[in-house]
């Protein structure tokens, strides 16, 4: 058996679809995915449901959750459908390892979303840090950054 036929064999057993990033990040639904993009492997991108998008430069760590779906009302018994809404992240994202990023989310560009951090639900304003469970979100963190480097190019 080559390396083509044992990857395809592989994927099939591991219920997974052959995508650019490593053989064990999972990809459902179809996701909007920019350029230049990363993702670590054992992550997940769930776009069944609602519209995923990541945009252009993002850097997506090992370990992370991505999904867009919430299935744990259908679990205890009090709907008989998931919840799904939309995850949009915008150009120049870094999320860190083991994080969870969850439906109803916006994350802006140049934003850093730090480990082990669970985002449910709401709009991170570009340039931010967001960091934890409960998430904190230090807004325009990174301006300072960005107003040094376009100084330093003039």
């Amino acid at each position: 058996m080559d390396e083509i036929q044992f990857k395809k064999k592989f994927l099939d057993m591991i219920d997974n679809r052959d995508n650019p990033f490593h053989p064990l990040v999972w990809i459902n639904g179809e996701p909007e995915l920019g350029e230049n993009i990363y993702i670590g492997g054992f992550s997940e991108v769930n776009a069944k449901g609602a519209r995923v998008k990541i945009g252009d430069n993002c850097d997506i760590a090992s370990f992370v959750a991505v999904n867009c779906a919430d299935s744990h009302l259908v679990t205890i018994g009090l709907s008989d459908k998931n919840i799904c809404r939309d995850i949009v992240i915008e150009h120049n994202v870094f999320i860190g390892s083991h994080c969870t990023i969850l439906g109803g989310t916006h994350i802006g560009h140049h934003t850093v979303i730090g480990a082990g951090s669970v985002v449910h639900n709401c709009d991170i304003p570009a340039y931010s840090l967001a960091i934890g469970n409960p998430l904190i979100i230090k807004k325009g963190y990174y301006l300072e950054y960005d107003n040094c480097r376009e100084q330093q190019v003039d």
